[in-house]
């Protein structure tokens, strides 16, 4: 078994879960993301959420980011606060390490800045357990993919690192990594097994236009 999938097996499943809203931020079970986190509601989230199962639940809105309170995506991710660092300024840096996926049950109302929503956790029962799928992939077509997806889009990355990567450390770093649109991103997500998000990924890579704009850096986090 993993260090992801053993970490996921002791994730808590709490019936109440911070929501925090932010488009094209993906986080799965296993994946690391990190945050800067300086709105003072999400300052007070961070607070509450270091003095119970430090847990948050990474979501994307579905409409306007920058409205009071928008619509959004069915299912997200938690996260558990893994590093926690604050600056002179006041800001918190933070590392979320992914447990589970959830579906929104309900959103609840709450006299806290932040939104509160009862996840279902039972939807993604899988990510409770090791994923047996990772052993049907094709590491082969899935680093091809990779490599032309790289070269159209000019992109970078440590390729003896992504070469040797455990299986599902990969499938996890690209879907995170790559600059997809949040919608494909949402995607990836919502896959339910490792095989079938490595599949929905080399998709995506093939299908990716080569003039896409993207942010430089390592896709491997």
């Amino acid at each position: 078994m993993t260090d992801a999938a053993r970490f996921r097996r002791r994730g808590a499943t709490p019936e109440t879960l911070p929501l925090f809203p932010l488009t094209g931020a993906l986080l799965l079970p296993g994946g690391q993301l990190p945050l800067n986190i300086f709105e003072p509601r999400y300052l007070r989230m961070i607070d509450d959420a270091l003095g119970h199962e430090r847990l948050i639940g990474m979501i994307q809105p579905k409409g306007d980011e920058g409205a009071s309170k928008p619509d959004l995506y069915g299912v997200g991710c938690a996260g558990r606060i893994t590093s926690f660092a604050e600056t002179d300024d006041g800001r918190y840096l933070i590392n979320l390490t992914g447990t589970r996926r959830f579906r929104i049950a309900e959103e609840l109302a709450s006299d806290t800045p932040y939104r509160l929503a009862r996840p279902d956790w039972s939807a993604f029962e899988i990510d409770a357990h090791k994923d047996k799928s990772v052993d049907d992939i094709d590491r082969d077509e899935l680093l091809g993919a990779l490599e032309r997806y790289l070269d159209a889009e000019s992109l970078q990355v440590e390729w003896d690192q992504a070469a040797s990567a455990p299986t599902e450390a990969l499938v996890v770093s690209l879907a995170m990594g790559c600059p997809f649109e949040p919608n494909e991103k949402q995607a990836l997500l919502e896959t339910p097994t490792l095989a079938e998000q490595a599949r929905c990924l080399i998709t995506l890579m093939r299908f990716s236009d080569a003039d896409e704009s993207s942010d430089d850096g390592s896709l491997l986090q």
